[in-house]
């Protein structure tokens, strides 16, 4: 679905408060009570409570359930987008929301900008958005769970990727800047760099292939593989050194020096090096980068491998830590490992060549609401609620319009004027603050060193 953020600016507190209270009662209902949401928010007076369920139903926050046994409302993605934007208002980490920039079977990608105008990655996790009735039907491993959703293994995606690209960039690895988590998205830097498979021509194949097959031994010494290591998931960065002082007379394009640096995104398959299919995973690897190579550039290594066994002994050495057990420590256990692998080889994620992201964990049930009103409603959760089971999930209703006449709204967090995905780009802003990607050439073909290949 598209994140639509027009509606924001119309939302009371007295919704705010309704929808928390939703996203409470999902951790034991597929469909909320409406009487358990009236208790959870704690407004005084039914009609209130009515009310706010009804402006949340319009904009499509929440949604009915058919011929459900009893009256209630479940949770739509737009809700839960909605709240992971308003944790980020609230800490300052998104200002506005601008253009989608790239779209995968399970995940949305947006820019957005601080409030300094530098401009930043929304990655938002979808799991289940073209597989949930595949998963109703072979969910085994939920059925032994209080809480198995398309809402939990989203948020569970989000966490993991988060940890690996936080645990990755504190040890100098290429991947973008991990700023913010909640819920089942993530904030991270704007790499200003291509995709791989929109490059058609590199000035020297094998330079760049030998950084792919050194950074897949590199995560493997310490303790990671990918598990989706392909063209899709990885950007092209371009550097250049300006010519010597005695060479600037000479011609421009012999003089300067092009460096291309290989960035990894998307991490949600990413395994421990101990993982019982860990050569499978390392093979596949190695073979998609291989087989893209010689597809593409006409080049063919001369040497066989990397092979796994090789990477095993180089574990551990050079006072490398063993990042899978770092990342297991800072909260993802080993058991929402298992549960997210299992989710992702039934929908066929395992192995995904879009560009994904995933968010939050099991017991750590509302650490986005981390206000003082989040903890009053959390008080009143009913604990004894039986969970149901069995409902047909149905599409979300039709949206309507809050306000007719808000057809001309702009793209907003909580009522400070941002920008109209339809217009356009976010501007640049007048000045753009230290160590802060900019997408401002994003677009712009490159003359020197890389030949992007035209793309419908």
């Amino acid at each position: 679905m598209k994140l639509d953020t027009r509606h924001m600016r119309y939302l009371t507190p007295e919704d705010w408060r309704v929808l928390t209270a939703v996203e409470m009662g999902s951790k034991n209902h597929e469909v909320v009570p409406t009487p358990l949401i009236a208790q959870i928010s704690g407004l005084r007076g039914g009609g209130g409570v009515h009310r706010c369920i009804s402006n949340l139903a319009k904009v499509g926050l929440i949604a009915k359930v058919k011929n459900a046994k009893y009256d209630g409302y479940r949770l739509a993605y737009g809700g839960l987008d909605y709240l992971a934007l308003n944790t980020y208002r609230k800490r300052k980490d998104v200002y506005s929301v601008g253009n989608q920039i790239g779209v995968g079977k399970e995940s949305d990608i947006y820019v957005v900008a601080d409030e300094k105008g530098c401009q930043r990655v929304l990655k938002i996790h979808r799991l289940g958005r073209i597989s949930f009735r595949t998963v109703k039907a072979n969910r085994d491993y939920l059925r032994n769970r209080s809480s198995g959703s398309w809402m939990y293994m989203s948020r569970l995606a989000a966490l993991k990727e988060y940890a690996f690209m936080k645990a990755l960039y504190e040890h100098n690895f290429p991947v973008p800047t991990p700023l913010a988590q909640s819920r089942h998205t993530i904030v991270m830097s704007l790499v200003d760099a291509f995709p791989l498979r929109q490059i058609s021509k590199v000035p020297d194949p094998a330079s760049l292939y030998a950084d792919l097959i050194s950074l897949i031994l590199r995560l493997a010494k310490y303790g990671l593989i990918h598990g989706d290591f392909n063209e899709f998931n990885i950007l092209v960065l371009e550097k250049q050194t300006q010519p010597k002082p005695e060479q600037q007379d000479a011609d421009l394009e012999s003089t300067i020096d092009i460096t291309l640096t290989p960035i990894l995104i998307d991490f949600p398959q990413m395994v421990s090096i101990d993982h019982l299919d860990a050569e499978m995973y390392f093979n596949r690897d190695v073979t998609c980068v291989k087989r893209f190579f010689e597809k593409r550039f006409q080049f063919v290594s001369s040497e066989p491998g990397p092979f796994l066994s090789d990477a095993r002994r180089q574990v551990g050495k050079d006072g490398s830590k063993r990042l899978d057990v770092e990342v297991e420590a800072s909260g993802f256990s080993r058991k929402m490992a298992r549960e997210l692998e299992a989710y992702m080889k039934e929908v066929g994620v395992d192995g995904d060549r879009s560009p994904n992201s995933h968010a939050e964990a099991e017991g750590d049930s509302d650490s986005d609401v981390d206000d003082e009103e989040a903890e009053e409603l959390q008080s009143r959760v009913s604990k004894g609620s039986p969970l149901q089971t069995g409902l047909e999930e149905q599409e979300d209703t039709a949206r309507e319009r809050l306000d007719q006449k808000g057809k001309f709204a702009e793209d907003v967090l909580s009522g400070v004027r941002g920008v109209d995905p339809v217009a356009g780009p976010l501007p640049p802003p007048p000045s753009t603050p230290d160590n802060c990607w900019t997408s401002q050439t994003t677009n712009v073909p490159s003359i020197l060193g890389l030949t992007l290949k035209d793309e419908v």
